[in-house]
């Protein structure tokens, strides 16, 4: 016969294996989350992008940081006079090396990704963007996700871009400032579509070395 103490065993088990089942279908779903902002970004849908936000969430771009989803429609929206899918725009962003850890309580989650940018202008669209002709960017994202009514969102999006090339110059001959944007100056409202905050350490790029702080300790010595 089964006693007493094998069954409290025997849910004690269940619940961790429920836990750890639940933490993967989390990843997953945060997983998720990234890459379909990358397709939604691709073809600059901005109100889908705007929705994957919580509401009380942070984005932090070059230098700046915009506040809650206020902020995150005034760096999104209308971006560069382009909204929605456009003749002769190409900007797609390739997500990948994804690294997802999962809170204990299962409602907050940080994530490391990898953003690898093909962008440019067909030479048959007439109309002038600030977007180069053809050109490569490659960034780290080092995010903090919230789970809201069981549903995850973004809650700190901190995309580090680490460098931008010319297509045909590469990046050993890039230029030693960005292509199309640049360190913010003025915060909102002085700068209508600007940062909430500015943040005191400059703004790096290549060919400047310099780490995003991995979110994560190192696997094998546990140390930062």
């Amino acid at each position: 016969m089964t006693t007493n103490e094998e069954i409290a065993a025997l849910k004690t088990q269940v619940a961790e294996l429920a836990h750890r089942t639940g933490v993967l279908e989390d990843i997953q779903s945060i997983r998720t989350l990234q890459f379909k902002y990358g397709y939604y970004f691709d073809r600059w849908l901005f109100g889908e992008v705007i929705d994957l936000f919580a509401e009380d969430c942070e984005l932090h771009f070059l230098n700046g940081i915009f506040k809650g989803k206020a902020g995150v429609r005034r760096m999104f929206g209308g971006g560069m006079g382009i909204s929605g899918p456009e003749y002769g725009v190409l900007t797609d962003h390739l997500m990948m090396q994804d690294i997802v850890d999962v809170a204990p309580d299962r409602m907050t989650a940080k994530g490391r990704f990898r953003c690898f940018l093909m962008g440019g202008i067909h030479e048959t669209k007439t109309e002038k963007t600030p977007i180069p002709s053809q050109f490569w960017e490659g960034g780290i994202y080092e995010n903090t996700y919230i789970k809201e009514n069981g549903v995850w969102k973004f809650k700190v999006f901190n995309y580090n871009l680490v460098w931008q090339a010319e297509y045909d110059k590469g990046w050993a001959h890039s230029e030693l400032k960005l292509l199309m944007v640049s360190p913010f100056t003025k915060t909102y409202p002085e700068n209508p579509r600007g940062p909430d905050l500015l943040k005191t350490e400059p703004f790096q790029f290549w060919p400047n070395t310099f780490i995003v702080p991995f979110h994560y300790p190192h696997p094998v010595t546990g140390k930062k």
